[in-house]
């Protein structure tokens, strides 16, 4: 079997995660998140975001919460601003336009929306005669790391956020792989930070050391009105909630949620500096992704051993191919990838 690199979820859980399973397994509950180790999880939650008052709701999977999340947020005739290389806009199938909510796309630099470009294209929309004919921005979204693996800086956030609160618009944060965003080198603030300076926010698991689940968190305790009854009618609430509960009350005890994160970008960096001692070139990022060119002659060399995920192709012979660590990766992965690079410059 080759030695996988395709994802970060393509592994079941956490050894410790799955551990709190089976040992609360036997064990009967409330059911829709009532049970307590869902209200502990929140509590934990809360405690690491520093917001007693925070709102914390359990979903199955990243499509799903943002597109439910996004829609209950957004009034009729809003959308959503994000980049052009944002999940939302590129890899969920239309989940949010098929709520009736279109996305206003803006560049990006290395994945990250620039507060300038932000300022233009809200400011615009405010001085537009004819707005009340047109979507109007709702709310922001950005990802933490980006789609591209790179991290906001605290002071790219905080201008981002800045902007929002000028022109009365929420800033949304997609957390997907958060612990490996706040575990990277250049990642200059914690999740506390991070929930004093957004609206709302999702905490990743399914990426993240858990078998699936999301945590929604809206810092404020401001919650759209009937939110729990949103994720009802919009097919979201597990009657088994529990399952995530379970899974978020272990992920943040004792800092395992960090810890997984440090763990897969320190996997990350060691396979780029493999990457590029094999004179590859390797994009910018400090996080669980990685970014390699290689040339179709090498990529089909490599494949053979190793399981990778073409990106996006540059010319004719050429291609951008991902190549993603996990709380799974371990020494034996990485030895496996060093000994197939050998061979992609073999004749």
């Amino acid at each position: 079997m080759k030695v996988s690199f395709e994802s970060d979820y393509n592994n079941g859980a956490c050894p410790e995660v799955l551990q709190h399973l089976i040992d609360t397994n036997r064990e009967m509950s409330a059911s829709y998140g009532d049970d307590r180790w869902s209200e502990s999880a929140r509590e934990r939650i809360r405690r690491e975001c520093c917001r007693p008052k925070a709102s914390v709701y359990f979903l199955a999977g990243g499509t799903q919460t943002n597109a439910v999340t996004l829609d209950a947020i957004l009034a009729p005739g809003e959308g959503v601003v994000a980049v052009e290389t944002a999940h939302i806009n590129v890899h969920e199938a239309g989940a949010v336009e098929a709520t009736g909510h279109k996305i206003l796309t803006l560049p990006h630099e290395h994945g990250k929306m620039r507060a300038f470009d932000l300022e233009k294209l809200l400011a615009a929309h405010e001085a537009d005669p004819n707005r009340t004919h047109m979507v109007a921005p709702g709310v922001v979204y950005i990802t933490v790391p980006t789609e591209l693996g790179t991290t906001y800086q605290a002071a790219e956030i905080e201008a981002i956020y800045n902007v929002c609160r000028r022109h009365s618009v929420k800033l949304y944060v997609d957390g997907a792989r958060l612990a490996y965003g706040l575990a990277a080198e250049s990642c200059d603030y914690d999740m506390a930070w991070l929930a004093a300076h957004c609206d709302v926010f999702y905490i990743g698991g399914t990426k993240c050391g858990a078998l699936c689940g999301e945590a929604v968190v809206f810092p404020a305790g401001d919650e759209p009105r009937g939110f729990f009854t949103h994720i009802k009618r919009r097919g979201a609430l597990l009657a088994k909630s529990r399952l995530v509960g379970v899974q978020f009350d272990r992920l943040f005890a004792d800092g395992l949620y960090l810890r997984i994160g440090i763990q897969a970008v320190e996997m990350a960096m060691n396979l780029r500096k493999m990457m590029q001692y094999a004179g590859l070139q390797v994009l910018d990022s400090d996080t669980n992704q990685q970014f390699v060119v290689l040339s179709d002659e090498q990529a089909a060399k490599l494949a053979n051993k190793i399981a990778f995920e073409l990106w996006e192709r540059i010319d004719d012979n050429n291609a951008i191919y991902r190549f993603v660590t996990s709380w799974a990766t371990t020494g034996a992965h990485l030895d496996a990838l060093l000994f197939a690079l050998r061979s992609i410059n073999q004749q």
